[in-house]
């Protein structure tokens, strides 16, 4: 069994949130990749975008900036 790490997750209420996520962090060379939600967390289109902890401020920054439709923004352990 692998070690739980600490991640920044981003959910959306729609597939189309986190495929525009995806492509605003691509664009910003951001971290992180879409995952489906972890349990302890409900979302509306099952996916999320997970990244280190350390690269929330500017993943905020850019929900922000970009106007991206976030359902929430979590620190867990995956």
């Amino acid at each position: 069994m692998r070690e739980k790490q600490e991640r920044f997750v981003v959910t959306f209420a729609t597939t189309t949130g986190a495929m525009a996520m995806e492509r605003a962090c691509r664009a910003a060379d951001l971290p992180g990749r879409l995952i489906p939600v972890p349990r302890s967390i409900t979302a509306g289109c099952g996916m999320c975008w997970s990244a280190p902890p350390d690269a929330r401020q500017e993943l905020e920054a850019l929900v922000i900036r970009e106007k991206l439709d976030v359902d929430g923004l979590y620190a867990v352990l995956l």
